[in-house]
């Protein structure tokens, strides 16, 4: 099994190939449907990394691969400009998920 990378920038896509991990860059929505789509035909692949801003470009999509549990496992990533989310992120969605207050 593999991890696929799709990235909004080059050195993500740059860094993760360092890893071994392979890829494709994105530029608008269209792209990243497409992208996905072309994961999703890939049997091998267990991962989809995903930066937080292609991600962005296919929200409905990415949810719709969360929501059906299984795999590729669809990872949002931080690009090197650093996340997006909140520091309180974590606690948050473990407050959300199962109600209990950390």
């Amino acid at each position: 099994m593999k991890a696929f990378l799709v990235s909004d920038n080059h050195d993500s896509l740059v860094g993760m190939r360092l890893a071994g991990v392979q890829g494709c860059l994105v530029h608008t929505s269209e792209e990243a449907f497409d992208a996905i789509e072309n994961v999703l035909k890939q049997k091998d692949i267990a991962i989809l990394a995903i930066t937080e801003k292609a991600a962005e470009m296919a929200p409905n999509l990415i949810q719709q691969l969360r929501e059906r549990g299984e795999l590729p496992l669809v990872v949002e990533i931080p690009d090197r400009h650093g996340t997006k989310r909140g520091s309180d992120f974590l606690t948050r969605y473990v407050q959300e998920a199962i109600g209990v207050k950390m």
